[in-house]
């Protein structure tokens, strides 16, 4: 009886004790608000400089793998067939897509630092041994692995990114990051004049040369990378409120130093609940239930953008050369103008992403894009271009298309729950490429190889009539995000009590 007793007692302090563990598991905390009231530093910069690298690397692959092309063909080369460049741009594309997939669960679970660093150096090693190929096989492997590494760089990236920067000027600073591949894209022009240049490099090193600026760009990152914190958000859902309050007065620290300034009183709080479940189930529950219309307005940005850039992009020369007569040394000339254009436009119109609002200007370049793309079209029909007029429409263009695709991006990363941040990204990107990016190539390529006008003149209006679809769903369901906490945006998971704006005033 005694015995039976004392185990009843033994097992009812065991619960109570229990019960103590998990309530001392809930934070409350104020270190979301505190990074948002942060003043901008030299540490944000470094966080933009050390991270917004990817967009770099990705442009300057896709830039020097196009201009290697045919020398790949040659005994110089690899011997390659025409089908077998083509295939190899796929392979690198699909890489892209199940780096994002499966590293993008992996940034969820084991962190953002741990990923954005690991990927790094995945590309740098694959980048340097995809110069070192020596038949189509091996080429081919490495780029699938290269892919690999940048699909998994996009959505560790963009989550620490959002995390780590200021929700005043979170629009412009993810659309200035993401537009970067244009400077990838021009380095890439460059370094393929040069290194592709026989009086300047031998054949059969120059383009094996390409892939190692990309390689040595990654190393030198990866040193500045390190000292990028780990999100004290994800910390916070992860149960490491100590460390992640560590790591906040850390940075707290820096800026008082750089700044000179007192930092100003966080006016609001959360409380936060580990002990949630953050596992793939929560992942789709967020996606396709508590999110449903948040991942369609995503799916239906990123898949329309990405169908008009692969479309105009990868099939830029093509029109230049069959329609215009440029001879194809001469189409780098016409690249560069387009790309300063592509990169100008998220730089000059990002800051009014924060100032007017994301539904008006996500809504307004993507339709504005695709009216000047309709205007273009009918010149074009009716042979009132030129190849440098056409050009300088396209720039014009993509300048607000720019914009618009880079938004993409930011709407995916800013609109769902901190724990599935990087998987939502990486889910909306591996859709939006699949049916949007991988699609639109070979459609516009076989128009052109019609070698019709009116055929061409088809293709660009789908390309518009997506863009202007693209506009009016955001239109209906764009999500005002501008100047918002991203706990506001979307309530963490984990989280157990939101204190509004204003309860920390007068604490």
């Amino acid at each position: 009886m005694v015995s039976e007793l004392g185990r009843r007692v033994l097992n009812v302090r065991r619960k109570v004790e229990n019960l103590m563990m998990q309530q001392s598991q809930v934070y409350h905390t104020d270190i979301p608000a505190r990074l948002d009231r942060l003043p901008w530093s030299r540490w944000h910069w470094l966080i933009i400089v050390s991270l917004g690298i990817t967009w770099i690397l990705d442009g300057l692959e896709v830039t020097i793998v196009g201009s290697i092309g045919s020398v790949l063909e040659k005994h110089v080369g690899l011997n390659l067939t025409a089908g077998q460049v083509g295939l190899e741009a796929g392979l690198y594309l699909f890489g892209g897509v199940s780096g994002a997939l499966v590293l993008g669960y992996l940034t969820d679970r084991l962190g953002r630092k741990k990923l954005f660093l690991w990927t790094l150096v995945w590309y740098g090693v694959f980048t340097v041994l995809s110069g070192l190929s020596w038949n189509f096989l091996s080429f081919g492997i490495f780029r699938f692995l290269t892919g690999v590494g940048i699909g998994g760089e996009y959505a560790a990236i963009n989550s620490a990114i959002d995390e780590l920067i200021p929700a005043r000027r979170r629009g412009w600073t993810d659309l200035a990051i993401n537009s970067s591949w244009w400077i990838g894209t021009m380095v890439g022009s460059v370094e393929s004049i040069l290194l592709l240049n026989p009086h300047i490099v031998s054949p059969y090193w120059g383009w094996r040369l390409t892939f190692l600026l990309g390689a040595i760009l990654a190393l030198a990152v990866l040193l500045v990378r390190r000292m990028v914190p780990e999100s004290p958000r994800w910390l916070l859902t992860h149960g490491r409120g100590r460390e992640a309050e560590e790591v906040m007065s850390g940075i707290e620290a820096k800026i008082v130093k750089w700044t000179g300034k007192p930092l100003e009183k966080p006016d609001w709080s959360i409380d936060i609940d580990p002990k949630q479940t953050t596992g793939l189930g929560t992942i789709v529950h967020v996606l396709f239930r508590q999110y449903p219309k948040r991942t369609v307005l995503s799916l239906s940005l990123m898949v329309t953008q990405a169908f008009l850039y692969n479309a105009i992009f990868f099939t830029e020369a093509l029109v230049l050369t069959t329609f215009f007569g440029v001879h194809s040394a001469d189409v780098g000339y016409y690249i560069f103008p387009f790309a300063v254009g592509n990169l100008l436009g998220p730089w000059l119109l990002g800051p009014l992403f924060d100032r007017w609002g994301r539904k008006p200007m996500i809504a307004g370049t993507y339709l504005v894009s695709g009216i000047l793309l309709f205007v273009s079209a009918e010149l074009f029909l009716n042979h009132l271009l030129t190849a440098t007029t056409i050009t300088a429409a396209w720039s014009i263009i993509f300048f607000f298309a720019s914009a618009g695709a880079s938004s993409a991006y930011l709407t995916a990363s800013e609109i769902f729950p901190v724990e599935s941040r990087a998987m939502a990204i990486a889910f909306v990107y591996a859709v939006g490429t699949l049916v949007g990016g991988v699609v639109a190539p070979p459609i516009f390529g076989a128009l052109i190889q019609t070698k019709s006008v009116h055929n061409v003149f088809i293709g660009y209006l789908l390309g518009a009539a997506l863009m202007t679809m693209g506009g009016i769903i955001t239109l209906f369901l764009g999500v005002r995000a501008e100047r918002r906490s991203l706990e506001q945006v979307a309530r963490p998971v984990t989280e157990a009590v939101f204190h509004q704006p204003g309860s920390l005033r007068n604490v």
